[in-house]
């Protein structure tokens, strides 16, 4: 088994370990004062942090019928930032995420916030990083070591789930206190949010000889494009970050209505494309979107519950999801992109990340790629 499916087997396991201690401090950080004053949030963050924001924009909006924007750091820190409207103290949430708590942008998104009147909060595993101390408030994600062979790097699926879960408890918290869920129906979301480690294991049960069986089909290809909408949209995106992190090769994540103006033109007649569907709002679209993939030559996996009967059919391979609210299918709609990521690296015996080779050092990059040191707006403004 390679590295990356282990640590795709420890999700729900996971889970269940930051669940309990996630939730409590997130009841004890987020006092009322904030949650009955707060009128919008930004939510922001670099990779997969980023795509953690994204794909829950839509349970925040629902939830707390407050808008959300999420966007990068970059974005957040450098344009939005200085246009937050002055509407009163603890009206407008900064949520940065990064579960290191390194990363330059992200602090830099926190500290423009605060500079800007903002509320700002970190959401991360490491305490006493430069996220944390640049928020106000500091919510800390467990994410349990896990055993990982020395000098590997292993393309992230842990951080990613505990920053989704993270920000569903946030947004059950502030809905919760504002009234818009009863004592009753915020218990019923957080036993939702608990259960996702049994809806998880049914996922990687199902997908995963699908995910060994594709990557022997799909080995000679070298550019792939993974495709959905709402809160799916951030699961294409992120999808595509873990072919890359873990073969090298080109991928794409695409709005699947910008699929059908855009990847539809593409010359390349049998680039794989997956459509990636909870079977609800999207559904109708999908399908059309299938049609037209397949009238061209595309070759379709279709990443949908067992319900999306006509998108099944359609398709050339199907990796079954499990079935849960659609504001919520980001956790369990992740993972056949991450296994097939996994065990097509594991085909083409690439190592992750390119090794790191070609100049592609964790942190310099040759001076192009600075992560955790790259110059901050304080720096230079």
């Amino acid at each position: 088994m390679s590295y990356m499916v282990e640590q795709i087997h420890s999700l729900p396991e996971l889970l269940e370990q930051i669940y309990e201690p996630l939730d409590e401090i997130i009841r004890k950080k987020i006092d009322h004062e904030l949650c009955l004053s707060v009128k919008r949030f930004y939510i922001t963050g670099c990779g997969d942090s980023h795509h953690a924001a994204l794909n829950t924009e839509f349970a925040f909006e629902s939830l707390t019928k407050l808008p959300d924007d999420a966007m990068t750091a970059m974005t957040f820190a450098r344009y939005a930032a200085g246009l937050i409207p002055q509407t009163g103290p603890k009206t407008n949430v900064v949520i940065g995420i990064s579960v290191s708590g390194a990363v330059s942008r992200t602090a830099e998104a926190l500290r423009m916030g605060r500079e800007a009147g903002a509320t700002t909060l970190a959401l991360t595993a490491t305490p006493d990083s430069p996220v944390a101390k640049a928020a106000e408030i500091m919510v800390d994600v467990p994410v349990p070591h896990f055993p990982e062979p020395e000098g590997v790097a292993i393309p992230g699926v842990r951080s990613y789930m505990t920053s989704q879960v993270g920000l569903y408890l946030l947004a059950v918290r502030f809905a919760e206190v504002r009234g818009l869920l009863s004592n009753e129906e915020a218990a019923a979301y957080r036993a939702k949010i608990r259960n996702f480690s049994m809806a998880l294991q049914q996922t990687i049960e199902m997908s995963e000889p699908v995910a060994e069986k594709v990557a022997k089909e799909w080995m000679g290809e070298d550019e792939f494009v993974f495709s959905g909408s709402g809160p799916n949209f951030a699961t294409g995106l992120f999808s595509a970050a873990k072919m890359l992190e873990a073969t090298g090769d080109s991928a794409l994540g695409q709005d699947m209505e910008e699929w059908a103006h855009l990847q539809y033109f593409e010359k390349k007649v049998k680039t794989p494309t997956f459509i990636i569907t909870a079977g609800d709002r999207d559904l109708s679209r999908a399908e059309e979107v299938a049609v037209a993939a397949k009238q061209i030559g595309r070759q379709i996996a279709a990443v949908a519950p067992k319900t999306a009967t006509n998108l099944i059919n359609l398709s050339d391979f199907h990796f079954p999801i499990a079935e849960i609210d659609e504001m919520f299918s980001p956790v369990v709609a992740a993972v056949p992109g991450e296994l097939f990521a996994a065990y097509l690296a594991e085909e083409k015996k690439e190592p992750y990340f390119r090794d790191f080779g070609g100049g592609r050092s964790i942190e310099g990059g040759g001076g192009i790629s600075r992560i955790r040191t790259s110059e901050t707006w304080e720096q230079w403004r």
